[in-house]
């Protein structure tokens, strides 16, 4: 049995497998995401979703999804699954699902009778191309396979209706028809591998249900087109395959370039090997350029959350070229933010005060996993260029004052990653002196006094020593300022404004590679921590004792909003929780690492299958919610478990 596998009880519990969901992605921008059941439950779900340039930023459903009927002796049998108005499935194909399983491609077998039909979905690496193969297994007479698309033409984040401007006509191309519903989309080329034919009924399929967006309070009903199906005989034993892409392809060389496709992938055997697949999966390339997405299905190349995942998609798991590759195009939103030109690349939100020290610190990983002599050759002037932006005042809003700590004014907008807000002011306004960005200015002083003593030039003594003494000043005002009698680290100082909070942002001044506090100090942190942050599925926002506390993120999105950082779990936090807990605990952690660990293999078989979501109720049963694939979380959990690894090594 293939290490993710579900069977038939599984699949036919519509309760369970109602919402458990898969992704496929390409580097191009586009996707394939819906159930495991084949039901469409989020207005992202489709087969075909693809980014338009031409059109706009976001993606685009084209093909929403794809039915499949058996005839067998003039009965049919509908495999297809959708959810209408008031609870009515049709016409709940998933009765005929016998397994489910995923080793190189999601993969379903479907019984009817006599009849055995197995089910492949793929897709192109590198453009947007959908691969659809049928295999029929085993059948004792002649079988019919029919395949009725359904069509949205819609961006992602709109509805699709019953109306008289679609454009309901086709033309003919090899072994299939392209249509384009509506002016400025491109064409929607559906090809079948054999010669197929198809029968042209145009209707719309009214009424269909998204629940996930009625329980995020919105809009969640829409009309789909379908023109009509393609039919064809298949023998036992014989495979064809469907393809939907916006480009017309030769159908004899389908066969060739699905298998082309599937071959060098990476099976999913073991929790490590799903990881690695779904740290691939966020990879972008637009216009020669390289970009980690943020997440699926909605979230675009955030800047701050590049530099934060960036080591764990790649340095972690031997990737040295892909992370050169994802700096090279950081590099030139960096560049031009500071020299206050317009960001060139497709990278959002390089004007947060923060993303210039996580940047410092996504050098300093490379240091670390290749070695720092190659850290200086290759990013040294970067590093140097940003710590000298820093020092000069050129942010417009990351002050170095006099006491050497780093200040931000956060009061009317959010400007660190607990970035919520409501009536477009922060639910948690973070001002002041915020505790992770002065742990990373301090971590990074260390750091370039650290390559400047060791590779710099003789004239570049004196520099190493006038950063040292800012990080010595530095160290003493941040004990000052943020360690106070209870042992933990405030979360933000603003004059007479003091957050007590006891939140996870404290853990970067205890993991980092420079600490300004000492052994004990970091004890006390990373005890406290432990007590009230520390979850089976990451590390909580906020703890339960502190007032405001609202773990679960469910309800509308107001409601949501709120919950969004006052307790949720984050499991990004939990690279950095771990590296503390090694520091501090040494071999003595381990155990306990590797238990903690355990929590996100469970969670590679629920939500999103073989990938880790967005973030967590921070109360039992701890669920999953938001995206059903985080960049930075599969980074953090990636992570964890190389810093295991090299741990028992070094021991």
């Amino acid at each position: 049995m293939s290490y993710i596998h579900f069977d038939k009880t599984q699949m036919t519990n519509l309760q369970d497998s109602l919402f458990k969901e898969f992704l496929i992605t390409s580097r191009s921008g586009a996707y394939c995401s819906s159930t495991l059941v084949g039901c469409n439950i989020r207005k992202y779900h489709g087969l075909l979703v693809v980014p338009i340039p031409e059109m706009d930023d976001e993606n685009h459903v084209l093909l929403s999804s794809l039915d499949e009927t058996v005839v067998q002796h003039g009965a049919e049998f509908n495999l297809g699954l959708h959810k209408y108005q008031g609870d009515n499935y049709s016409p709940r194909g998933h009765k005929y699902i016998s397994s489910f399983e995923w080793v190189k491609v999601p993969t379903w077998t479907y019984r009817i009778g006599g009849v055995v039909l197995q089910k492949e979905i793929s897709y192109g690496v590198h453009d947007s191309r959908l691969y659809v193969r049928y295999t029929l297994l085993d059948a004792h007479s002649k079988t019919t396979l029919r395949l009725k698309p359904f069509l949205a033409f819609r961006s992602v984040r709109q509805w699709t209706h019953e109306n008289p401007t679609a454009n309901t006509g086709y033309e003919e191309i090899n072994n299939g028809i392209s249509m384009r519903l509506y002016e400025g989309y491109p064409k929607l080329c559906m090809q079948m591998s054999k010669k197929a034919e198809f029968h042209y009924q145009p209707d719309w399929y009214r009424g269909l249900e998204y629940p996930k967006e009625r329980e995020r309070g919105y809009d969640s009903l829409e009309d789909l087109l379908v023109p009509g199906y393609f039919e064809m005989d298949i023998k036992k034993g014989e495979s064809v395959i469907f393809s939907a892409s916006l480009h017309e392809e030769n159908p004899r060389r389908l066969t060739t370039m699905m298998n082309a496709e599937i071959e060098p992938r990476l099976p999913l055997d073991n929790f490590y090997h799903c990881l690695m697949h779904a740290a691939h999966q966020f990879k972008y390339q637009h216009d020669g350029e390289n970009y980690i997405l943020a997440g699926y299905h909605w979230f675009k190349c955030r800047a701050r959350d590049m530099f934060i995942a960036m080591p764990g998609l790649t340095l972690s798991i031997g990737e040295v070229d892909e992370y050169e590759a994802y700096m090279k195009t950081a590099e030139k939103a960096i560049r031009d933010f500071m020299e206050g030109r317009n960001i060139s690349v497709k990278i959002y939100e390089m004007e947060h005060p923060d993303v210039l020290l996580w940047a410092t610190l996504c050098i300093q990983m490379y240091g670390r996993f290749v070695s720092r002599k190659a850290c200086y050759e290759k990013y040294g002037k970067l590093l140097f260029d940003i710590m000298e932006y820093i020092f000069n005042g050129g942010h417009p809003n990351l002050f170095l004052h006099e006491n050497g700590l780093l200040y931000s004014d956060g009061k009317e907008k959010p400007i660190t990653w607990m970035n919520s807000t409501v009536n477009g002011r922060p639910i948690v306004p973070r001002s002041g002196y915020i505790v992770e960005f002065n742990a990373l200015w301090y971590n990074a002083l260390r750091f370039c006094e650290q390559l400047l003593t060791e590779f710099g030039s003789k004239e570049q003594e004196n520099k190493a020593r006038l950063i040292q003494q800012e990080a010595e000043k530095t160290q003493k005002a941040f004990k000052d300022v943020f360690l106070n009698e209870h042992g933990y680290l405030l979360d933000y100082v603003d004059g007479q404004m003091i957050d007590w909070s006891v939140r996870p942002n404290q853990l970067l001044a205890i993991s980092l590679d420079f600490s300004p506090l000492d052994i004990k100090e970091r004890k006390r942190v990373l005890d406290i921590c432990t007590r009230e942050l520390v979850t089976p599925k990451g590390i909580r926002s906020l703890s339960p004792k502190s007032g405001g506390y609202n773990p679960m993120y469910v309800g509308q999105q107001t409601q949501r909003d709120y919950a969004y950082h006052q307790g949720t779990a984050w499991p990004w936090l939990t690279g950095f929780y771990l590296n503390a807990y090694l520091k501090v605990y040494k071999m003595s952690g381990v155990n306990y690492i590797e238990r903690q660990l355990i929590g996100f293999e469970e969670e590679l078989f629920y939500h999103c299958i073989g990938t880790i979501p967005e973030l967590h109720d921070g109360n039992p049963r701890f669920s999953g919610r938001g995206a059903i694939s985080f960049a930075m979380n599969v980074c953090g959990i990636l992570y964890a478990l190389y810093l295991l690894e090299r741990f028992k090594i070094e021991e």
